[in-house]
């Protein structure tokens, strides 16, 4: 269960911080190119890339908030994104991140507050509270990781897929508002979250079976004259392994940035998309959110019940 805390811990250190952006949100492209062109034509240059910016309707209020300083520190701290090959001027997904994390805290603190008033209370509470909030995804949660786990594993794993859950979700729902950016609709924040999710499934293993957990990398027949299809099996089990967090980022990132600018659509036509948001786009949007959410825990789930099942269940090949 420490265990479990402390890579949790470490998942929210990872997914706050700053990264090489691997792709920025839409629009700033022209924006970042302005601040890389020089001190003289700084000025006029952003302007339009700005407008640009609104115009593609991924502004977010984190732009009025942010100052320039920064965002030239970043650019000279961390150089150019992998992708685009841009200065690194939008640190919005480390904005939304850091103020999700708080907002996780204080609530977290309100519920534990709470708890500690009435610690004889089991029943579910009546009305709405942060705490009433944590009971019931931790419950909805913990009776997904049940019927793969079993009671005590899911225990023992709640507090790290949990973290995931809460993170993701009041992230997704923040890029439902107006003006906010969802983190997780930023490459850096998704692969960081994949990141923790393939060194955990990897640091289970290596518990539960000890160095012998990389056997599995060779394929069932470990022996001499195996050894081309060992190799075989070993490049195999490392593009698959690699692909997880890979996928677990992509997917994660692609339908929240969809989402989003869903939304950023409709805001851009006018008070007639005004009117529609509440009708169409928030509705599914909500859903989306959610859905990923729950997606994202269940194969992180999955990959480390892989990990772990052969100490667990005493099979006699691992899957």
């Amino acid at each position: 269960m420490k265990f479990g805390g402390i890579l949790a811990a470490v998942f929210m250190v990872v997914s706050v911080a700053p990264a090489p952006v691997m792709a920025e949100e839409g629009g700033t492209a022209s924006h970042e190119t302005a601040a890389a062109s020089g001190h003289e034509g700084a000025a006029a240059t952003e302007n339009s890339g700005a407008a640009k910016k609104h115009g593609g309707g991924h502004w977010s209020i984190a732009d009025l908030f942010v100052p320039e300083s920064l965002k030239e520190l970043a650019r000279d701290e961390l150089g150019e994104s992998i992708i685009a090959h841009d200065p690194v001027t939008s640190i919005n997904h480390v904005v939304y991140a850091s103020l999700v994390f708080l907002l996780i805290l204080v609530l977290m603190g309100m519920a534990a507050w709470q708890m500690s008033a009435n610690p004889n209370d089991l029943l579910p509470r009546r009305t709405f509270s942060p705490l009433a909030v944590f009971e019931v995804l931790t419950d909805a949660l913990l009776g997904l990781m049940e019927g793969l786990l079993g009671r005590e594993r899911a225990l023992y794993f709640l507090p790290l897929i949990g973290s995931f859950g809460l993170f993701i979700l009041f992230n997704n729902l923040m890029g439902v508002i107006p003006g906010f950016l969802p983190a997780t609709s930023n490459l850096n924040t998704t692969f960081a979250l994949g990141s923790v999710v393939f060194a955990a499934t990897h640091i289970y293993g290596v518990r539960a079976h000890g160095i012998s957990y990389f056997k599995h990398f060779f394929g069932p027949i470990i022996k001499w004259y195996a050894l081309p299809l060992m190799l075989l099996m070993f490049c195999i089990e490392m593009i698959s392994h690699v692909a997880r967090p890979v996928s677990l980022g992509v997917r994660l990132f692609g339908n929240m940035f969809g989402d989003h600018s869903a939304l950023a659509a409709f805001l851009g036509v006018g008070v007639f998309g005004w009117i529609l948001i509440p009708l169409i786009p928030l509705p599914l949007g909500v859903l989306v959110c959610v859905v990923q959410s729950m997606v994202f825990c269940i194969l992180s789930t999955v990959y480390i019940h892989l990990a772990t099942e052969e100490a667990e269940e005493g099979e006699g090949g691992h899957h």
